[in-house]
């Protein structure tokens, strides 16, 4: 059947990106507009609009959502650098390849993740997990992937869930500003404990939630009924709220406050980290690149520090459901079973001393041979699929 003149349009454009992907310039790419018949407007359907005002080399992106003022939460928007645009289309295209991956789903794929290479390198790599019955990656992807290093991985015994120690003792929350709970202390729910996280705000009617982790309801037989609790040290424990919202396929649950304490921006820390914004997925492609710590602060674990092991990650291992948005990060001792609701977060390089933009909401850890790490969703991943910020 004859190319229809959209097919002809759309090679086109892919052709122009592809082009675009492998260093084009500025001027040449003006050019190649003008000579094309395209119109100007053409870059905004390219995604490279903002090309067109970089440095020659040089590409921007947003890499975080910051509050303009750290005490109001509505008053948060994108903050921009600029990456090498051979870096950027590296990393751009292995986004791509892993999104092929998880939209194919083979037979022995437990998932897959980007880690880009150092600003410099102009490289990234998609790490693949693999069952361990012989299979391998389609050669359609690897086809695909030119110019992208995949790294396959066989995961072996993938078994029941092992859980973690049971003998540490839960941070309880002490005293309380202004009636607000921090991160990083123990909550109740009615079948277990988990760790609460910072505020998090949605922009249908400006709500404040609680928040923790939805696994941590399981056995409820409805969680939207769920309660929360926070038990306090020496003192009656007290109702949080109620659970508002639950997401299983990014596990978390947002409890509606209905007594007089509030959940608060901040982590319960020595140095009190102030939460200003959080991270978009090229902004943790960046941390990965310079090699970054993340932290965290768990309800038995306490405070942690690890290195990034892949973004936007793709996990199969659990539920008849693959999760996408990952973040990987440290090392399975970093969480333990009451530390699901936490948060990972890095220091804003722009900020005070204190403040902190997050990385990640922490659900589980690797339990299988061979691999080490904490895995949740991203921050970014919340705000694109349900409007939720920091």
């Amino acid at each position: 059947m004859p190319e229809t003149e959209t097919d002809q349009s759309v090679h086109r454009l892919a052709t122009l990106r592809e082009r675009l992907d492998h260093g084009m310039d500025r001027r040449a790419f003006l050019r190649t507009l003008v000579s094309g018949g395209y119109a100007a407007g053409m870059a905004a359907v390219l995604g490279v609009d903002d090309f067109l005002t970089a440095d020659d080399g040089e590409v921007p992106v947003v890499t975080a959502l910051v509050r303009d003022d750290p005490a109001d939460p509505w008053s948060i928007r994108e903050r921009t650098q600029t990456v090498p645009a051979e870096w950027y289309a590296a990393v751009q295209k292995a986004f791509e390849v892993n999104e092929q991956l998880a939209r194919l789903g083979f037979t022995g794929y437990l998932g897959s993740a980007v880690v880009p290479g150092n600003l410099d390198s102009g490289t990234a790599t998609v790490s693949v997990g693999l069952s361990n019955d012989g299979h391998s990656i389609p050669e359609m992807v690897a086809d695909l992937a030119e110019g992208i290093d995949l790294n396959a991985e066989t995961i072996i015994d993938v078994d029941e869930i092992q859980h973690g120690p049971k003998h540490r003792n839960p941070r309880l929350a002490d005293a309380l500003v202004d009636d607000q709970v921090p991160s990083g202390v123990t909550c109740e729910t009615p079948t277990s404990i988990a760790t609460l996280g910072p505020a998090l705000y949605h922009p249908d009617g400006q709500r404040r939630f609680f928040v923790t982790a939805e696994h941590a309801f399981v056995g409820d037989h409805d969680v939207s009924d769920g309660t929360v609790v926070l038990p306090r040290e020496n003192e009656d424990s007290i109702e949080l709220g109620t659970v508002a919202r639950h997401h299983p396929m990014v596990d978390i649950a947002a409890i509606e406050p209905t007594g007089t304490l509030e959940p608060a921006s901040s982590i319960d820390a020595p140095s009190r980290p102030r939460v200003r914004g959080q991270f978009t997925r090229f902004g943790l492609a960046t941390l990965v690149a310079q090699d970054a710590d993340l932290e965290k602060v768990g309800a038995l674990t306490g405070h942690t520090t690890g290195k990034i092991q892949g973004i936007d990650a793709v996990t199969c291992f659990t539920d008849d459901f693959c999760r996408r948005g990952q973040l990987r990060w440290g090392g399975e001792m970093d969480l333990t079973d009451g530390d699901s609701g936490s948060v990972s977060y890095h220091r804003d390089p722009e900020g005070d001393d204190r403040d902190v933009l997050i990385a990640g909401f922490n659900n589980a850890r690797t339990w299988w041979p061979g691999q080490s790490y904490v895995w949740g969703v991203g921050a970014y991943r919340l705000t694109e699929q349900h409007g939720y910020h920091f």
